[in-house]
């Protein structure tokens, strides 16, 4: 009985989560299609400033 239980809940949140997926509207909208003809956006480490790294000393 637990087996059975185990393998309905684990597929129904399979399932449940498939569902979520495929109705989401940006599923539909190609990003890379949109940007193909300007820059690549440039990337950052989370949590820098842009700032010039701090050297030891620096007050």
């Amino acid at each position: 009985m637990i087996d059975n239980f185990a393998l309905v809940l684990t597929h129904g949140l399979l399932a449940i989560a498939l569902v979520r997926l495929m109705l989401r509207r940006d599923l539909d909208h190609d990003v890379a299609a949109d940007s193909a003809g300007e820059e690549p956006p440039t990337q950052r480490r989370r949590g820098s400033s842009g700032a010039p790294p701090r050297r030891p000393g620096d007050a």
